[in-house]
């Protein structure tokens, strides 16, 4: 059985939550374990939380997911920067703001590497803004 989620939500901080806890439901109906749900969320927490502080262009933003009973595949989804850099820029400005192990702020996409699998910041096709993809296996 396959689950497809799709959410458009405002660029806020109470969104970020919202969209953790109605993947995580999903999961859970299907069966998946508490540690890969609790990966998979972080994952998508650091995601939301670095298109909520930055992509300041867009009032909101995409979240795509799809679980096949053996992975699921992420796509958060934004709108671009502020000072109208193309998809191309915005996906740089991700690999910009990678900081050390120690660093208090810019560790997001170090975490998702650790905890999930396929980890891909590109710039969207024709549009300004760049879409963050990871995949998480389901099996414990």
């Amino acid at each position: 059985m396959e689950v497809v989620l799709e959410m458009t939500l405002p660029r806020n901080a109470e969104s970020a939550p919202l969209v953790r806890h109605t993947l995580d439901a999903s999961l859970r109906g299907l069966g998946v374990g508490s540690e890969v749900r609790a990966d998979i969320a972080l994952a998508l927490g650091e995601a939301c939380a670095n298109v909520i502080q930055h992509a300041a262009a867009g009032m909101e933003y995409e979240v795509r997911a799809r679980m096949d009973g053996a992975r699921c595949v992420v796509d958060v989804i934004d709108g671009g920067t502020a000072d109208g850099a193309d998809g191309a820029d915005g996906a740089a400005a991700w690999e910009r703001v990678e900081a050390p192990p120690l660093a208090e702020h810019g560790r997001g996409l170090r975490l998702m590497r650790a905890f999930t699998e396929g980890v891909q910041i590109a710039g969207r096709a024709h549009r300004n803004g760049s879409i963050v993809h990871f995949e998480k296996s389901l099996a414990s």
